[in-house]
């Protein structure tokens, strides 16, 4: 476990820089960065540190790490080139701009680093002959999912770049059929992790990835904050995304006029 103390001390630091960077720039986006690029980080960490099979660490440090620096290179983009997103522009009237709070909020972010970085700790200790067969089924929920959340958050980039579309709502590809397909695919990649601890003596903590990861989603950080923000600048025509298209899980929308007449 001293593993999971390294983790945590450098999260604790990387987020200390982070609320500075907020305080001078008044824009706590960068939270988001820093913590996609913290648990990347730690799928390295853990990795090396790990007694578990050379393959399965190596595809952890990869997989891992790659996951966290496209996530945290593609919400990078998104702090350095647009203000403040409206959920923490929220806090900030909220709390009045209280620095206090929001640092309390980075370390809050810290300890969550901690908690997602369970799986791949459990991952880290995977043995050699229950390797190979698991980390081809890792590769491919990976590929398939993170191909998934690049292509819905690009979509999205590029709905949101054409100032024609301004207090619209993204109906193009992928978010035709879920009104999260980039949360959904972030969910589903923790599944990956869970492949790989087969046979891990921490197995049982793999599954914090997907369970947690649904729980901050669909109830605490994820889409109510996401939703909210969203009905309070777009109005009548999110509520009429909401009605027809289904929140996390991908599926075929309703019809528009069938669901204005009942």
């Amino acid at each position: 476990m001293h593993s999971l103390a390294w983790v945590a001390l450098v999260a604790a630091a990387v987020m200390t820089l982070g609320w500075r960077w907020q305080r001078r720039r008044e824009n706590a986006g960068i939270v988001d960065v820093l913590w996609s690029a913290c648990v990347g980080g730690s799928a390295i960490l853990l990795a090396v540190l790990g007694d578990g099979a050379w393959q399965a660490r190596t595809t952890l440090a990869l997989l891992g790490g790659l996951w966290g620096a496209r996530l945290a290179l593609h919400l990078w983009h998104r702090v350095r080139s647009e203000p403040e997103d409206g959920r923490y522009r929220y806090l900030r009237e909220h709390w009045q701009g209280h620095q206090g709070k929001f640092f309390l909020f980075f370390m809050a972010q810290a300890l969550l680093v901690v908690l997602f970085a369970l799986p791949f700790a459990a991952a880290a200790r995977s043995p050699v002959d229950a390797a190979w067969p698991w980390i081809v089924l890792t590769v491919a929920i990976w590929v398939g999912s993170v191909a998934g959340e690049a292509i819905a958050d690009r979509q999205l980039a590029r709905f949101r770049a054409d100032p024609a579309n301004r207090g619209r709502t993204c109906r193009e590809g992928l978010w035709r059929y879920s009104r999260h397909p980039n949360y959904f695919f972030e969910w589903l990649h923790w599944f990956a992790y869970v492949a790989l601890a087969v046979g891990s003596p921490w197995q049982g903590l793999s599954w914090c990835g997907p369970v947690v990861m649904y729980v901050f989603l669909r109830w605490i950080s994820g889409i109510p904050y996401t939703e909210a923000q969203a009905l309070r600048t777009r109005g009548d025509e999110y509520r009429e995304y909401q009605r027809t298209t289904p929140m996390l899980f991908p599926w075929f929308p309703k019809s528009a006029t069938k669901e204005a007449t009942r």
